[in-house]
């Protein structure tokens, strides 16, 4: 069988690092074939040679598609042959509608005029190929996460895909949305439509791939052939990080004090759409070195509680009791909340996180400038001296601490972001998807982080839509649906399908 995509000796530098060094990649016509390796092994940046992206000239190596030399010189030469990427951060444009960001830039005109029969038309017929219920007109900004992912796709086949790359594409998503998903790139392998899959969650890599190649270090380790009999994930991960990962979760020893954190009654209404409760009546209790968990599917209301709570940068009529020991706390904006002991760690660390544009020295240092200035100057050396220090003590992988963080890996640039807050000596971390879109090695250390920060003596609210990492890292789990808490359980009761089955009770708990 001829392969429909062939790269060969790819390597790709930027100013003082190799990204990629001598990759081979072979992807068979009508396979779903899976990229994967540690956070910064060169997975997205190959995808990024491949789509043009990074165009010829810019790397050296060859790329063979459909059995022909291929150069190509940006997204648009890719996209013609049938190439199509979707990236991690959705590329859509929220108040545009479906069918306005369907055909951006592929408009169904006629002598320089949208056909707007002809757009709607094809926008409904796409939208029934990937199962999303909705008009062509709906806004995309209406759309939940899942949704604008399946819009994405449709995108892609408007465009005749031959050949679909997703990064990351369930990483945002909960497990039902992932499943429909995953289903649908099996139901377009099955119309012949091959796909490149990069994913750190292995469930999802073990049922549906048909090869999976490793990438380590920006070079080729190994492709591995699921066909003819299972890889196993401890398979995927020995070759991801060249050893045997024995234990996801790092054992802690639990030393669980008295009360830290007490929320009672809290309740915010959606920043636009008045009248409408978010979070509703929400009262919880956090002790000291204590992991409590937030579960619950997409839209349960998880981060609009979270971020109503962290001075209040989500809602409206927000109401509702605080007391951080003991003592009433006001939380009321994001200043006052950081000098009440309280960090939340978003869960887009891109936009929200991080600035992208500045480098890690900066990015650790923000949230308490106050703790590397004198005579409210900043004091250059100690600032250096902090960052350096973090930098050690978290690992994260940098040619300095003045590299950008935007060209961090999203291990790392997470890593940045529990910086900042460490050194802001919170009492209380709100984690919000702490790990998401970060590799197995990469969350072991994330979680060996946290354990630390409890046994420290600091409270924990992790909010994640992974159950296993709820179940492998909480003393408590607390479950959310439509806004409010309906069930709570310890370690020792918690399962997976008892927090399924508490979410779907939809509050009659």
């Amino acid at each position: 069988m001829t392969a429909v995509l062939e790269m060969r000796g790819i390597t790709k530098t930027f100013p003082g690092v190799r990204a990629l060094h001598d990759v081979n990649l072979t992807v068979q016509p009508g396979e779903i074939h899976a990229l994967i390796g540690e956070n910064g092994a060169g997975k997205s940046t190959l995808m990024k040679v491949l789509s043009g992206v990074y165009p010829h000239g810019s790397y050296s190596g060859e790329i063979r598609f459909e059995g022909e030399d291929r150069r190509f010189l940006g997204i648009e030469d890719s996209e013609k042959l049938g190439i199509i990427i979707i990236h991690q951060e959705l590329a859509l444009v929220p108040l545009l509608s479906i069918a306005e960001n369907i055909f951006l830039g592929n408009e169904q005109a006629e002598r320089g005029v949208i056909d707007w029969s002809v757009t709607y038309s094809r926008t409904r017929q796409l939208l029934d190929t990937v199962g999303l219920r909705e008009s062509p007109g709906t806004p995309v900004t209406e759309l939940g996460v899942g949704q604008q992912q399946l819009v994405e796709i449709a995108k892609a086949l408007a465009k005749k895909v031959k050949l679909l790359i997703l990064d990351e594409p369930t990483a945002s998503l909960n497990e039902s949305d992932s499943t429909a998903l995953l289903d649908l790139l099996l139901r377009f392998k099955a119309q012949g439509i091959t796909s490149i899959l990069i994913s750190h969650k292995l469930n999802e890599i073990t049922r549906v791939a048909d090869s999976i190649t490793v990438l380590r270090d920006g070079a080729t380790i190994e492709t591995l052939d699921c066909r003819h009999e299972p890889v196993s994930e401890d398979r995927i991960v020995q070759g991801m990080v060249g050893r045997s990962l024995t234990d996801r979760y790092p054992k802690r020893a639990n030393s669980i004090g008295e009360v830290l954190l007490e929320v009672e009654g809290w309740t915010a209404h959606h920043p636009v759409h008045v009248g409408r409760r978010v979070v509703k009546d929400v009262s919880l209790t956090l002790r000291r070195g204590e992991i409590v968990g937030i579960a619950g599917l997409m839209g349960a209301g998880r981060t609009e509680f979270a971020m109503s709570l962290f001075g209040r940068t989500y809602g409206r009529d927000i109401r509702g009791r605080v007391r951080i020991d003991g003592r009433e706390a006001d939380v009321s904006t994001v200043e006052k909340a950081v000098r009440q002991g309280l960090a939340y760690v978003t869960e887009d660390r891109k936009t929200y996180g991080l600035i992208l544009s500045e480098d890690i020295r900066k990015n650790i240092t923000l949230a308490h400038l106050d703790g590397v200035s004198r005579f409210q100057i900043i004091d250059e050396e100690r600032e250096l001296e902090v960052a350096n220090g973090y930098r050690d003590r978290l690992r994260i992988r940098s040619s300095s601490v003045f590299q950008e963080t935007l060209n961090l890996s999203g291990g790392n640039q997470q890593k940045v972001v529990l910086s900042r807050w460490l050194f802001a000596n919170p009492k209380v971390l709100i984690l919000d998807e702490p790990t998401r879109g970060i590799d197995v090695a990469a969350k072991y250390e994330i979680y060996t982080i946290i354990n630390a920060l409890a046994q420290s003596g600091k409270g924990v609210l992790l909010l994640s839509s992974e159950m296993p990492e709820l179940l492998g890292m909480c003393d408590r789990i607390l479950v959310m649906s439509e806004g409010a808490l309906v069930a709570e359980f310890t370690a020792a009761q918690a399962s997976q399908e008892k927090i399924m089955q508490a979410i779907m009770r939809k509050g009659t708990h």
